[in-house]
C-alpha cells in the first residue's frame, strides 16, 4: 500500500494501525507511509524492533506447531493483525490438515485483507470483534460455526494484551476467555515488559500514545504471569521470547533480555 484511497471504513488516516505497524516491521506491504514513520521512530528508539518482530513471529509457529503435537486442532488469535507469510492457519494446517482457526482483530485493514486471504479455505475465517467484549467474540456466528467448546481449543493472545490498559482489565478479558474453555484448552501469549529495560518500553509506550490508535502497556513478569490464573505453563515458563523452545538451529542470543517480551504456554486443568 502507498496511499490510503480505497479505505475500508473505520480507518484512521491520521492515525498509525498498530496492525500495519506490526505488518512493516515484518517487512509486509500493507501499510501506509504513517505507518512505516511510526515504526522509524520506534527503530529509533529500539534499533532491534525489526528483530523482536520476527522473534514474535518465530515464536506464534513454534507454538502453534507445539499445540498441534499436543493434539490441538482448534484455534482462536485474538488481535491477530494482518495476514502474513507463516500464519496460524498455515502452519497449524501444513502440520494438521483440517485444523480450525478463527482469526479476530477491530482493525478494518486486517479484517479486509484476512478475509481476501482466506477466501475458499473452509476452516478458517477472521471476525471483526475487539477482544475488550469477549462475548462478542465468542458468540460471532464463524466462531460458533467453527470451534467446538466441547473439545480443547487454544487461544492466542500474541502481542496484544499490552494494547490494553489496566482500566479495561486485562485480566478480566483473559479469565472471559478461560472460563469459556474446556478443561484440556490452552492460551499461549507474548507481552511487552518494563522489567529489563524501563526506559525503552516508556518510550515506546509513549510513542503508541502520541501516534497510533492504540497505547502501549508494558507489564513486570509477575504481571503478566497473573494472566496465566487457571493455565498451567509448560516447560520452560514464562521466558523472553528466544528462550521458549527454540528450534534446533535457532540461535539464542547472549542477553535475551534485549527482547524486552515474555512469551508463554498455559493449558487449562479444570
Amino acid at each position: 500500500m502507498t496511499d490510503d484511497s480505497g479505505l475500508p471504513r473505520g480507518v484512521d488516516p491520521g492515525k498509525a494501525s498498530v496492525a500495519r505497524m506490526y505488518d512493516a516491521m515484518l517487512g509486509g506491504e500493507h501499510n501506509f507511509a504513517i505507518d512505516r514513520e511510526a515504526v522509524a521512530a520506534f527503530t529509533a528508539i529500539d534499533p532491534q524492533v525489526r528483530t523482536l518482530a520476527r522473534a514474535n513471529r518465530a515464536f506464534l509457529q513454534r507454538a502453534v506447531r507445539f499445540l498441534v503435537d499436543a493434539g490441538v486442532r482448534q484455534f482462536i488469535d485474538l488481535g491477530s493483525g494482518i495476514p502474513t507469510q507463516g500464519n496460524v492457519h498455515e502452519v497449524a494446517q501444513s502440520a494438521a490438515p483440517g485444523s480450525r482457526v478463527v482469526y479476530v482483530d477491530n482493525d478494518p485493514v486486517a479484517v479486509a485483507h484476512s478475509e481476501a486471504l482466506l477466501d475458499g479455505n473452509p476452516d478458517a475465517t477472521i471476525v471483526a470483534a475487539d477482544i475488550r467484549r469477549p462475548a462478542d467474540v465468542l458468540s460471532a456466528p464463524q466462531v460458533r460455526d467453527l470451534i467446538d467448546f466441547e473439545q480443547p481449543v487454544a487461544v492466542l493472545m500474541i502481542t496484544i494484551l499490552h494494547f490494553i490498559t489496566a482500566e479495561e482489565d486485562p485480566g478480566g478479558i483473559v479469565a472471559a476467555f478461560r472460563d469459556a474453555l474446556p478443561p484440556g484448552s490452552w492460551l499461549a501469549l507474548t507481552h511487552a515488559t518494563d522489567d529489563d529495560r524501563p526506559d525503552t518500553a516508556a518510550a515506546v509506550g509513549q510513542l503508541y500514545r502520541d501516534r497510533a490508535t492504540s497505547p502501549v502497556t508494558a507489564r513486570s513478569h509477575a504481571e503478566i504471569m497473573a494472566l496465566f490464573d487457571g493455565f498451567e505453563l509448560v516447560e520452560p515458563g514464562l521466558v523472553h521470547l528466544p528462550l521458549w523452545r527454540p528450534d534446533p538451529q535457532e540461535r539464542i542470543p547472549d542477553d535475551p533480555r534485549r527482547y524486552w517480551v515474555y512469551a508463554g504456554v498455559g493449558r487449562k486443568t479444570a
